[in-house]
Order: structure tokens, then C-alpha cells, then sequence
């Protein structure tokens, strides 16, 4: 079979920036065939998607991706590690996957892999390092960049390496290629002119960040210069049914109710809440109205707005620790989004290579004849997810859409 390039994506949205890292990963890797791995209706920075999943697959597959997959929310909406080894089990649980491309700050593997080896070894001096870090009360991320930093003693090399964000990211995918000992080959294509959370746009380029501001401002002739014209016509088409959920203040007045009724020990259970922090989400929910509000009382060098924002997540959609627990046990479903001609090829050849492997093609059709209560379970987290997204709809916000919206199809 021809080499198949697999790719682990947010697509929020589909931008120039995208279409140049795909490109150029084609044709870098020789690659005939590829995959995305995309999250869905939420965020691994603990926000909504601009538009829903279905949307993002129709734009991938419109500008060159050949099948989509659904990154199941536990791992989607979860710490950059937890997201990253969730979607490298994924692919690498297809067995027809030959590379992973992923973008980066620095587009120097080597560099990357160096770091990520330290990270999935963890040498005693690292992490008495970090320890040490931790207790200065510093944030995880932090404390880790100081330590790794302090362990490499080469700051002049590594300082901006490790403070962008897509850097870390790819850090991560290394790391969980090692972990599972995948014989997917990593590249890295290095990002150009905007960076992950630049909010001006450069020529054509500009990062998703900018993109949905542009959105919520209404600057079409701008957002026209810097997204391919399928991406642009499908966000006009949603803007104008009213299918666009731009963050997640659009459900900040259901979050506070909802942490208001919970109690400290419910809170407790919440993923990423430790060291009494949920005292401090209790008195912060019982005193605003708002997620800014929020932030800024509970914010602090210890707890970064990610963080938070993905807390804020959890409590919303009902994840606890015991949910993510499971998450980082088992291997991932494959649930199809959407394929073209070359990815209902791809999907035969998955099938074949690993006839064990569950891949959802009918959502109603797995839930009724499957056994595996774990994945069920975790399917219906982003069955669940997908009817609080459409609350954030301005019209038309029907339930069950992961039952009844087809697969997006294309013929190429």
C-alpha cells in the first residue's frame, strides 16, 4: 500500500496555515493517503469549537484530507498529554499509518525528540528538578519548562523551544510514540509568520485565535484572505443559520448554575482540581455571574487560564477523574466523521489490518450491538457533548445529532 500520512488537528478553523502544513507533509513524506485525527465539538484549551464537527470534517476533506476521525472528547478536551496519547494510540491502532506531521515553533526534530526523551525517561536529577520547581508554587507547565531547562543546562538552545505552545504539543506526540512504542516516523513542519496565539493576521496567514476573532467581528473581507474559500463559504453559511459557537462564555451563565449546585466534595472529583482548589472554585462560582470574572478571582501563578477554562469544561459537560482514568486505560474507538473515495479505501484497509478494531460508521448502530461497556461509556460523553454544543446555537438547536447527521461523503 502507498505511504499514509496521519495528522492530529483542532481545525478551529480550517485555515491557509493549515492547507500549506498539509501540503507540505504530502509531499515531504511522499505520502498518497491521509488521516486527521480531529477533536470535536470542544477544545483541548477548554473552549467550544467555532463550528461543529460535521462542518470541520466537510472543510478538511474539501481542502485534501482523505478520511476524519473524531478525537474522543476524554481525550480531546484533556491535559496536552492526555490529548496527545489519545490520538496516538488512535492512529497508531489504524496499522496502516507510516508518518505523523505536526506543526511546530522550532521545525527542528531533533531538538523536540531530545526533550521528549527526558520527558518519557524522567532521569532522577529532572525530577528532583522539578520537584523543587513545583514547590516554588508554580504552575505544572512551569515548573516543568524551569526543570527541563535546568537539566539541559542550555537555556540559549532550548528557552523558546519550550514556551511555544505547538513546540510542547509535538513534545508530547514524541513522547507518546515512545511510550507506546508506535512505528509511526514523526515529522515537523515548521509554523510560519502567525504564531498559535498571535491575534493579527500577516498577508494571508493568521492563526485560528485570529480567525475567530475576525469571525466575531464580522470581518469577512479580511477572514477572506486568510482561510481557503471552502472554509470561508461554510463559516458564512453557519454564521447566517446561526450554527456559530464563538467561546465558552456562550455557556458561562450554565456553568456558574451548575458549580453553584455542586458541592466542594463534587467539585473535588472534577479532572485537573487539586490542593484545595476546589474550595476556591466554590467561593469564585458563588460571587460572579461570568467566565472572565471567574478567571480573575481564581487566577494565580500556580493555575493557568487553560487549566481553569478546562475545569470550568469539565463541570459543564459532567467529566470527572474517574472518567479520565478510564481514558488513559483503554484504546481508543474510531469513530468516521467523514471520507472521500480514498478514505473509504483507507477504511477497508484498517479494517483488514486490524479486524478487532471497532470503527463507527452508525453511532445508533454501535450503541445497540456493541459489548464494550468502556467505549459505549466514553461514546456517550461525546453524544452528551454534542447536545450541550448545540445549546450555544442561535436557531435550530436539535438533540441527538450524533444519531441522526449523516457522514459527510465526497467524491474526489
Amino acid at each position: 500500500m502507498s505511504k499514509v500520512l496521519g495528522i492530529i488537528a483542532e481545525y478551529n478553523p480550517f485555515h491557509n496555515g493549515h492547507l500549506y502544513h498539509l501540503q507540505k507533509s504530502l509531499k515531504d513524506t511522499g505520502s498518497s493517503y491521509s488521516v486527521a485525527v480531529i477533536s470535536g465539538n470542544f477544545t483541548q484549551r477548554g473552549s467550544t469549537s467555532l463550528i461543529d464537527k460535521w462542518t470541520k470534517a466537510e472543510i478538511a476533506l474539501k481542502n485534501g484530507i482523505d478520511l476524519v476521525l473524531e478525537l474522543p472528547l476524554l481525550y480531546s478536551i484533556s491535559s496536552a498529554e492526555n490529548f496527545a496519547e489519545g490520538a496516538i494510540k488512535l492512529l497508531d491502532s489504524l496499522q496502516v499509518v507510516d508518518y505523523i506531521s505536526f506543526g511546530s515553533e522550532s521545525g527542528n526534530i531533533s531538538i523536540l525528540n531530545t526533550i521528549a526523551d527526558i520527558l518519557y525517561k524522567e532521569p532522577k536529577d529532572y525530577k528532583n528538578i522539578l520537584s523543587h520547581e513545583l514547590s516554588k508554587g508554580l504552575s505544572f507547565p512551569k515548573a516543568r519548562e524551569n526543570a527541563l531547562l535546568m537539566y539541559l543546562k542550555d537555556i540559549r538552545r532550548f528557552s523558546t523551544v519550550l514556551s511555544s505552545p505547538n513546540n510542547i504539543l509535538g513534545i508530547e506526540y514524541l513522547k507518546a510514540l515512545k511510550k507506546y512504542k508506535s512505528n509511526i516516523l514523526p515529522v515537523t513542519i515548521e509554523r510560519y509568520d502567525a504564531g498559535y496565539h498571535d491575534t493579527t493576521h500577516t498577508g494571508n496567514i493568521a492563526s485560528s485565535t485570529a480567525i475567530r476573532n475576525i469571525v466575531k467581528n464580522n470581518g469577512w473581507d479580511i477572514l477572506r484572505k486568510v482561510v481557503p474559500e471552502s472554509t470561508f463559504s461554510l463559516l458564512l453559511d453557519n454564521v447566517r443559520v446561526g450554527h456559530i459557537v464563538p467561546d465558552l462564555s456562550v455557556f458561562e451563565k450554565e456553568i456558574i448554575y451548575i458549580l453553584r449546585k455542586m458541592d466542594i466534595s463534587e467539585i473535588a472529583e472534577l479532572p485537573d482540581v487539586s490542593e484545595g482548589l476546589e474550595n476556591a472554585i466554590k467561593h469564585a462560582a458563588n460571587s460572579c455571574n461570568s467566565v472572565v470574572e471567574f478567571l480573575n478571582i481564581i487566577k494565580s501563578k500556580r493555575y493557568t487560564n487553560t487549566r481553569l477554562q478546562r475545569i470550568l469544561l469539565y463541570a459543564l459537560l459532567g467529566i470527572t477523574k474517574k472518567d479520565m482514568t478510564l481514558s488513559k486505560k483503554i484504546v481508543p474507538y474510531v469513530r468516521v466523521l467523514g471520507f472521500n473515495n480514498k478514505g473509504k479505501y483507507l477504511i477497508s484497509e484498517i479494517a483488514r489490518a486490524n479486524p478487532k478494531l471497532e470503527i463507527i460508521t452508525s453511532v445508533k448502530k454501535y450503541m445497540d450491538m456493541s459489548n464494550n461497556k468502556n467505549s459505549k461509556y466514553m461514546l456517550e460523553k461525546d453524544i452528551w457533548a454534542t447536545n450541550v454544543y448545540t445549546i450555544g446555537y442561535e436557531y435550530d438547536s436539535w438533540n441527538n445529532l450524533d444519531y441522526t447527521h449523516k457522514l459527510i461523503t465526497l467524491e474526489r
